[in-house]
């Protein structure tokens, strides 16, 4: 069997940065199991995975366009102490939700913290950089209806957990 769309997908894999820094690893979480084809990945993993077999191995570089995207000034902003209750409690390296002026929900990093207030980064922390994966394919199934028409694996017996 090869991996295509609507087959639930599991791997092993290392993330690494070009420097070789490893990011995140499935020998501390467990393997990853995703639905192919629905953007449960990033675009660039997904797409250099289509097509292969159980056990087998690739590495692969995947620039900011086919992962989190550039780094985007527009992004980072300054925001007065007096919007924060907690301001006081508030830490560098902190994540928080916040609301678009659209409304939209975003995560936010704050990345300092100063006496007049918070300067937020709304970019994925790993946006403008080049990630390498090392990934072996530990097991393809074909999706089940229900998980095809959520968009998202159920678990390894089919259900949602």
């Amino acid at each position: 069997m090869k991996i295509q769309n609507d087959h639930v997908v599991e791997i092993n894999y290392t993330l690494k940065t070009d420097g070789g820094e490893t990011i995140d690893t499935s020998d501390t979480g467990g393997p990853l199991t995703y639905l192919h084809g629905k953007q449960n990945i990033i675009p660039g993993l997904e797409n250099a995975l289509t097509g292969k077999g159980l056990n087998d191995k690739i590495s692969v570089r995947v620039e900011p366009k086919e992962a989190y995207g550039e780094r985007e000034d527009s992004l980072i902003q300054m925001i007065d102490k007096s919007q924060f209750p907690n301001f006081d409690e508030m830490t560098v390296g902190q994540q928080l939700q916040v609301q678009t002026e659209s409304g939209h929900p975003l995560i936010v990093t704050v990345i300092e913290k100063a006496e007049e207030g918070l300067t937020l980064d709304g970019n994925h922390p790993l946006a403008g950089i080049n990630l390498n994966f090392d990934v072996e394919v530990i097991s393809i199934r074909e999706a089940t209806t229900e998980e095809i028409a959520h968009g998202h694996v159920h678990g390894k017996g089919g259900h949602e957990h």
